[in-house]
């Protein structure tokens, strides 16, 4: 069996790791117990989380122990990593519901039978805590000089860090501190951008426990020239079936340009590498195929295998010219723009990116292409009440008239 190290490797997952030598031998010797967490800031976790659970999933395969953690407590706060302004903040109502929607979406991936992972929320022990006594007993180890120059907060020091955010570093050491101390837990991974709070519960668990634990960081899903994967007309990919519909989902993962397909095979399937690496071989027409049960195992995973048979076969009922119940739907009424119709649904994500796409000729309406910014929906456009959409070549929509 390969080290867990080697199989995060060999399917790209490993981006950073604190001491990669010593992990290695501490995997070989038996069980780690790891764990990622998940702040709450929405009802449902995206395709961002979508590595990380994976991740997960792979080491748990391999025989080890994850702790999945839910962010009760620094869900309060909020990660100023990658924001360029301060998240908004959530009631605590808001931030338990979210809580409850992320377990049910993370038993999707993970084991929880028999003790093979544990469900922890880090507000259990975060809202107890005396602040006077945090900034004696653990304060004391961070210096602001450090924290400064990490990263997460470098990015925000000209526009504003509060001093709110400025304690989230604490916050996500103590969790690996607390963690450590009541379930063995040796491993810390999250996402690249958490390179800089991974290090900081290493080294404090270092110097209140003597213990040696380790940090690991995932790559972020990006495209091939380095931007952000998992964007959509309508905002995130999400991963909750009422937010993106599992057909949506398929077709995201149908319509990635070809330098990705074989990043997102490694990452989001858990098909071998062998076969992984074949597909990514292929070419011409063939690639298409790739990219089909790329879109259908990663759809598998995250919706189950019916609704990714049903998004599989949509898909194909579609690209032969037929219609089907299982699109993405928007609603409208007759004498509506639309223009309007088109971003109030997300299809588009401006009034401005709507005309551009009008004006390239990427628009039709019942296979007719709309040529008028201005175009009226009227009664000759419905059938029983629908009309398809097609954006571009590949993206289909459902109008259902509401007279």
């Amino acid at each position: 069996m390969h080290n867990a190290i080697d199989l995060l490797k060999e399917r790209g997952f490993l981006a950073q790791c604190t001491d990669e030598e010593t992990l290695r031998e501490a995997l070989d010797q038996g069980p780690v117990t790891f764990y990622v967490g998940f702040d709450p800031t929405a009802d449902s976790l995206h395709a961002g989380h979508f590595i990380a659970l994976m991740a997960m999933s792979h080491l748990q395969k391999a025989g080890h122990r994850p702790i999945c953690l839910v962010g009760g407590g620094t869900g309060t706060v909020g990660d100023p990593s990658g924001r360029t302004d301060m998240r908004k903040v959530m009631t605590d109502e808001t931030i338990r519901y979210n809580c409850e929607c992320f377990k049910k979406q993370i038993a999707r991936f993970i084991d929880f039978t028999d003790d093979r992972a544990i469900m922890v929320d880090n507000g259990d022990w975060l809202r107890s805590l005396n602040y006077i006594e945090l900034l004696r007993d653990v304060g004391a180890h961070f210096t602001v000089n450090r924290m400064l120059a990490a990263e997460s907060y470098k990015q925000r020091w000209e526009k504003g860090l509060t001093f709110l955010e400025f304690n989230y570093m604490i916050m996500q050491a103590y969790d690996f501190l607390e963690l450590n101390r009541h379930y063995g837990c040796r491993l810390q991974m999250g996402g690249d951008d958490q390179w800089s709070n991974i290090i900081a519960g290493v080294e404090l668990c270092r110097r209140k426990s003597n213990q040696t634990v380790f940090g690991l960081t995932n790559k972020l899903l990006t495209k091939s020239d380095g931007t952000k994967m998992g964007k959509t007309a309508g905002g995130a990919l999400w991963l909750d079936a009422k937010k993106t519909s599992p057909y949506e989902f398929y077709q995201y993962w149908r319509n990635i340009d070809d330098a990705d397909i074989e990043n997102c095979l490694s990452l989001l399937t858990y098909l071998p590498m062998d076969e992984v690496r074949s597909l990514s071989a292929a070419e011409g027409r063939e690639i298409n195929r790739s990219k089909e049960i790329l879109a259908y195992e990663a759809t598998k995973i995250v919706h189950g295998a019916q609704a990714a048979d049903q998004a599989r076969n949509t898909a194909q009922i579609l690209f032969s010219g037929g219609t089907s119940t299982d699109i993405p739907q928007v609603s409208c009424t007759l004498g509506e723009k639309l223009i309007d119709v088109l971003t109030r649904g997300g299809v588009l994500s401006s009034k401005g990116e709507a005309r551009r796409l009008i004006q390239q000729g990427g628009l039709t309406l019942n296979n007719i292409r709309i040529t008028d910014e201005h175009y009226v929906l009227n009664s000759s456009d419905f059938s029983h009440g629908e009309a398809l959409l097609k954006k571009g070549k590949k993206k289909h929509y459902k109008l259902t008239c509401c007279r």
